[in-house]
């Protein structure tokens, strides 16, 4: 539960508040659902490996995209992580104190800032990723595994039509 109320509780409420409004319920459904459980997983796997680890969410994002794209520059790490330039900025000042990553001006282009992973952000993320993704097959086990990949591509069909509209 995330705050004082159940789920079915508020979507109870939902539909007795706003029953004389002519709304698309199922479509409210599947839009509030979704922002709770992204809500309960982020905070879930924030509490639980990211912790561990002393990294908050957005940390965790910046290693990620920076892992499997580096070098990348900042503008693109911001874009993929879905937060602003300044928010980044922080964080990879947290990031770089912290010996995981480095910043240098591109060669191409000295206006871009390039983020690399060091050896010790390498490793971290090599020891830290199977932690989370065992997280996230727990996560995911609520879900019978012949659905899951269903679920997988509906959501990813919403973020495409989303996106698409951006």
């Amino acid at each position: 539960m995330a705050g004082a109320h159940t789920l079915t509780e508020t979507e109870r409420q939902v539909s007795e508040r706003l029953s004389h409004m002519t709304l698309d319920f199922q479509a409210m459904a599947v839009t509030s659902n979704l922002f709770r459980a992204a809500t309960a997983i982020r905070n879930h796997l924030e509490r639980t490996v990211l912790a561990q680890h002393d990294l908050s969410w957005t940390a965790f994002v910046v290693l990620w995209v920076s892992w499997i794209w580096e070098p990348i520059e900042t503008r693109q790490i911001a874009e993929e992580g879905g937060f602003s330039k300044a928010t980044l900025t922080g964080v990879l000042s947290t990031l770089e104190g912290r010996g995981l990553v480095t910043r240098a001006k591109s060669e191409t282009d000295g206006r871009l800032v390039l983020v690399t992973l060091t050896n010790k952000g390498r490793k971290m993320m090599d020891t830290l990723f199977p932690e989370f993704n065992a997280n996230e097959k727990e996560v995911a086990g609520v879900v019978p595994l012949a659905k899951q990949k269903d679920l997988a591509d509906l959501l990813r069909a919403i973020t495409v039509g989303v996106e698409k509209k951006s």
